[in-house]
């Protein structure tokens, strides 16, 4: 490996960034599709619904047989099957003449990014030296941001000239296109991730209070930030903004959330992860209380940018910590309970949302969730060492 002084995070373009940016849009192109997919096969908003949610099952239920695949094949032969089992999935997807077809088809590519997702993080996390960590991981966070914008653009493209199928189409061509690039890639530095027995109880014993502070504290940003992700456009139709509106109060913040990423990753590797970790954190908190002071499309547009400057000052916060966290010997199976974790708070805000929208109101749905990521931030301060800490460590 190169020494901290002479690394260029530009060398992990081919390995890692242009694959991940393919893969994520491929993905992210499904996501708006799929509940109008399967009512176009009969079913009802109700059951789209659950069809659409078992992308996020399909990656929950991944993340742990995720680590053994990892510690057996490398970070990089996985990302390549995690890649091709993606296509795979949007495939069956795409050529489903049932539901449970479907359905299947979605839980396969969910389990597939958990797959691609893990050994991405544990590639870096071994590769990157830690004087470039922040760096290298907020920009792969503006990759997930990059794809999540990306992929819905190339679907839209796709339904205009062709149909509503055809977008599957487009996320097994870009499956596929990751798989190759990876396979092209010249880096063999990690062929080999896992070293001696695959341990995964063990490890998360042997680190349980990491996962018990650090780990919780980023479950819950983890929470803010799905809990921002399905709130904004839930309020925008709650304070009655048309579709047009809030689509371009959308758009306005996403844009604002994408361009912050490098910053994230120049703050992080000059003053430390408090200084991103707890603004982030108590940003998306205090933001989700401030959801009831929004009333009309100007106090909305408002809100919306305030969280995405707090969201954007985090690009790669929540992995960047699972890095540091992880040991060096048995990183995949560290990283694999640190992103379940991390992956049950995300499923769960909407959840959270829902239950308490139902029997109260939406706004301490929102109100719920922004206390919790108040209590992150605490974790965050108590338990995130000072830069003078981490440096003599």
């Amino acid at each position: 490996m190169a020494k901290s002084a002479q690394y260029r995070v530009s060398g992990l373009i081919l390995p890692v960034y242009l694959p991940s940016l393919l893969f994520t849009a491929g993905e992210m192109a499904l996501i708006p599709t799929i509940p109008a997919m399967a009512e176009s096969m009969g079913a009802g908003i109700a059951l789209a619904g659950i069809i659409a949610g078992l992308l996020m099952a399909g990656t929950v239920a991944g993340d742990l047989p995720a680590a053994r695949l990892v510690h057996s094949l490398g970070e990089r032969q996985s990302m390549i099957v995690a890649a091709l089992v993606g296509a795979i999935g949007i495939l069956t997807a795409a050529s489903s003449s049932s539901l449970l077809q479907l359905a299947a088809g979605i839980f396969i590519l969910g389990a597939a990014a958990a797959v691609f997702g893990l050994a991405r993080h544990s590639y870096l996390t071994a590769v990157v030296p830690l004087s470039h960590r922040g760096r290298a991981l907020s920009i792969l966070g503006g990759i997930f941001r990059a794809g999540g914008m990306l992929g819905p653009l190339i679907g839209a493209a796709a339904i205009s000239i062709w149909s509503l199928s055809a977008v599957f189409w487009v996320g097994v061509v870009l499956c596929a296109l990751a798989a190759l690039l990876l396979g092209l890639s010249p880096d063999d530095r990690l062929e080999t991730a896992g070293e001696g027995k695959f341990t995964m109880f063990q490890t998360v014993r042997d680190n349980r209070k990491g996962l018990a502070t650090l780990g919780v504290a980023s479950a819950l940003l983890a929470a803010a930030r799905a809990a921002r992700t399905v709130g904004l456009p839930l309020w925008a139709l709650h304070i009655g903004l048309d579709p047009a509106q809030t689509s371009l109060v959308l758009g306005i913040a996403g844009a604002v959330d994408v361009a912050l990423f490098y910053t994230s990753g120049q703050i992080i590797d000059r003053f430390g992860r408090r200084w991103v970790a707890i603004p982030t954190t108590a940003g998306l908190g205090l933001t989700m209380l401030l959801f009831v002071l929004a009333t009309d499309a100007n106090t909305f547009l408002a809100l919306a940018l305030l969280m995405s400057l707090a969201n954007g000052l985090g690009s790669g916060i929540i992995m960047l910590i699972g890095a540091d966290l992880a040991p060096p010997k048995k990183r995949s199976e560290f990283l694999a309970a640190f992103r379940l974790i991390v992956d049950l708070a995300s499923a769960a805000a909407p959840i959270t949302i829902s239950a308490i929208t139902a029997v109260s109101s939406l706004s301490l749905g929102l109100g719920t969730i922004g206390l919790a990521a108040i209590w992150g931030t605490a974790l965050f301060y108590r338990h995130l060492p000072r830069p003078s800490q981490r440096n003599s460590a």
